[in-house]
């Protein structure tokens, strides 16, 4: 399997920032790290060996950036305002550096969203705000609540990167339109502590009619080796159309 390490300074976070990319060809994937991971996280935890034949077939091309939770959210040491403030930085960084070099790396042939637990907030949280970027979405054991970081606070800022509070108002027909053309999986189990967060998510999608697999797993818990499962199913839905 081909394997690149990554690493330049981003004037968005004001910071050397790094990324792992696998494989040499195939439908690219930006898979995010959990909850104050980092870029070889995913690698270590052997979620990107479940997907190696994939790879190797160059089927799919999957991007591992780097993570800022321990600066961001999970940073009690600064103000929720600029826990968020900090969060948005690190979503420009994804925007202007990670999906800029994607577009130069594979051509205009869309782009996928994915992560676990924590990590899918942030494919989700990305795949709902820029719906014209990301065509496929994969989340895995996720959690998308984001007022658990802030401690009562609340402004636009957290409003807008809140999914469960943004996605239920959300009214304008070009951003339903977008959204309605991805295609959207919600991966847990029924042993899933976040299960619950999946349920409510698959419910607002629903009532949204926006089109999703909801699939919950019997047995399945919160932890890698159910990923480890879920993950290569999950991409091999992936036909370079929209939907799944």
């Amino acid at each position: 399997m081909k394997e690149e390490y990554f690493k330049w300074y981003t004037n968005y976070l004001d910071r050397d920032f790094e990324m792992l990319v696998f494989g040499h060809a195939g439908y690219p994937i930006i898979l995010f790290p959990t909850a104050n991971g980092n870029y070889y996280e995913n690698k270590d935890s052997k979620l990107i060996e479940s997907a190696a034949h994939l790879i190797d077939e160059g089927k799919i091309k999957i991007y591992c950036p780097d993570g800022v939770d321990a600066d961001s959210w999970y940073n009690n040491s600064i103000s929720p305002a600029d826990r968020v403030k900090t969060h948005i930085g690190y979503e420009n960084v994804i925007l202007n550096d990670v999906i800029e070099y994607i577009k130069h790396d594979t051509g205009d042939v869309g782009i996928g969203a994915a992560g676990c637990s924590f990590g899918a907030y942030h494919a989700a949280n990305l795949a709902f705000r820029h719906p014209d970027l990301i065509s496929y979405l994969i989340c895995m054991g996720g959690t998308y609540d984001i007022k658990q970081f802030i401690n009562g606070y609340y402004d636009d800022n957290c409003y807008f990167n809140n999914p469960p509070d943004y996605l239920p108002n959300l009214d304008d027909p070009w951003y339903l339109d977008q959204i309605k053309k991805m295609g959207i999986i919600v991966g847990t189990g029924d042993q899933d502590m976040c299960l619950n967060d999946n349920t409510h998510l698959s419910d607002i999608l629903y009532n949204k009619g926006i089109k999703h697999w909801l699939d919950i797993r019997k047995g399945a818990g919160h932890d890698w080796q159910w990923w480890r499962e879920m993950f290569p199913d999950y991409l091999s839905k992936i036909n370079g159309s929209d939907q799944v």
